[in-house]
């Protein structure tokens, strides 16, 4: 594959908020949100259509807040809450490249972002510009896989991409356990059945259903995002059969 030809026209680009920490373990690093934005502006310029949704991790995690004790509704709002902050954050690195973007919430905030809707978000893409999906679903209880899963669908993306800090999907955590294995390739029921931690079931589900392909990498890696877009086979494919 031609590393200036990308392979997909249409992409969904999901990126946990943990990334945008950088090297501390909260917040937003600066140096990363803009080494990352870089990266965006690099694959835009290959000439598919890019849309991103971000996890806010990095500031808040609901499902965590819940398990302390809080309403798990409340909880995951604030969660919300938090991917609108990290999406304003990469929409301003994004633009100060050049890079026309913009950032659509599932949660209702005209000062700070359009609202979501999808014939909108369609007509971003069509336009070249790059679309931040922001406020999760809008609603508790679904994550920003599912998220993803969803606005793929809806947006006729061709490929989500999953951009994790781990090579691809193994059989344990590799970061506790130095034999575990990586997959090359799964298809929906065997990560379903084994339980691996690629995204949540109903994202899986999801993508099963309307066989749309998961591609898992690992972001911080220079140059992966290209990489990927462009054909070359790294990380875990997640599909309905072989490559």
């Amino acid at each position: 594959m031609d590393n200036g030809t990308p392979k997909y026209k249409r992409i969904i680009l999901k990126v946990t908020g943990e990334v945008f920490a950088g090297p501390q373990q909260f917040g937003i690093d600066g140096k990363t949100v803009k080494a990352f934005a870089q990266e965006i502006k690099e694959v835009k310029e290959l000439g598919c259509e890019l849309a991103l949704v971000i996890g806010g991790g990095n500031i808040f995690r609901g499902a965590l807040a819940s398990e302390m004790g809080m309403d798990r509704a409340s909880a995951d709002t604030m969660g919300m809450l938090a991917t609108v902050i990290n999406s304003l954050a990469l929409q301003d690195a994004l633009e100060k490249l050049g890079v026309s973007t913009r950032v659509l919430s599932a949660l209702e905030m005209r000062q700070v972002a359009e609202p979501y809707i999808r014939r909108r978000a369609t007509r971003h893409l069509e336009k070249g510009r790059v679309v931040i999906f922001a406020g999760g679903t809008g609603n508790p209880y679904f994550t920003t896989d599912t998220t993803a899963s969803l606005r793929a669908m809806e947006v006729g993306a061709e490929v989500i991409l999953k951009a994790t800090k781990v090579e691809g999907v193994y059989d344990a955590d590799p970061v506790k356990y130095e034999g575990a294995k990586k997959f090359e390739e799964l298809t929906y029921i065997e990560v379903l059945n084994r339980e691996l931690k690629v995204m949540d079931s109903t994202a899986i589900s999801l993508c099963m259903d309307n066989r749309l392909p998961i591609i898992v990498f690992n972001i911080m890696e220079k140059g992966n995002i290209k990489r990927v877009v462009t054909g070359e086979s790294i990380g875990t494919l997640v599909s309905g059969g072989k490559r």
